[in-house]
C-alpha cells in the first residue's frame, strides 16, 4: 500500500486488516499510519499552526540548552521553529545540502572515533541495556 493511496480513516480500517492479514509489513503500516494522521491534522495546523513534543537525546538536548544559555534562542520551541525554517530553506538547494553532506562525511573520515572491538561494544551495549534510563529533563513554558 501506498502512502498516497490513504485518505480517510476507512483507510486506517485497511491498513489494521492488512497488518493482521500478514499482506504488508509493520513499517510500510507504520508509515501508512503517520500519512493519516498527519492529513487529518492538515486543516486544523494550517490555520492554527502545529504543537507537538519532542524528545532530545541528551547530547542535542546539552548543545540546545548551551544556545538558550547564550542567547542565541529563547526557549526550545524558538529554536525548532528557526532550525525547521532553515531546513526548510535548503530543501530549494539540493547542492548545498549535499555539499554539507559531503564535508560532514569527510569530517568524520578525518577524525574517526577510537575502534572498539567486539567484546567491548557488545559489553557497552549490555550495560545501557540494563542500567536505568534517567528521567529527561522537561522544558515547561512560563505562564
Amino acid at each position: 500500500m501506498r502512502t498516497r493511496d490513504i485518505d480517510s480513516h476507512s483507510d486506517m480500517a485497511r491498513i489494521t486488516g492488512a497488518l493482521r492479514d500478514g499482506h504488508d509489513d509493520v513499517a510500510s503500516a507504520s508509515k501508512a499510519a503517520r500519512a493519516v494522521k498527519a492529513r487529518s491534522l492538515r486543516d486544523n495546523a494550517r490555520a492554527g499552526g502545529l504543537r507537538f513534543e519532542v524528545y532530545l537525546p541528551p547530547n542535542i538536548a546539552e548543545w540546545l540548552l548551551d544556545r538558550i544559555e547564550r542567547g542565541v534562542f529563547a526557549d526550545p520551541s524558538e529554536a525548532v521553529f528557526a532550525i525547521m525554517d532553515e531546513h526548510r530553506d535548503l530543501e530549494r538547494h539540493a547542492d548545498l545540502r549535499d555539499q554539507l553532506l559531503s564535508r560532514s562525511v569527510e569530517a568524520a573520515i578525518a577524525d574517526p572515533p577510537p575502534s572498539l572491538g567486539n567484546f567491548e561494544v557488545e559489553e557497552h551495549l549490555r550495560e545501557l541495556f540494563h542500567k536505568p534510563r534517567p528521567t529527561p529533563a522537561v522544558w515547561r513554558q512560563s505562564p
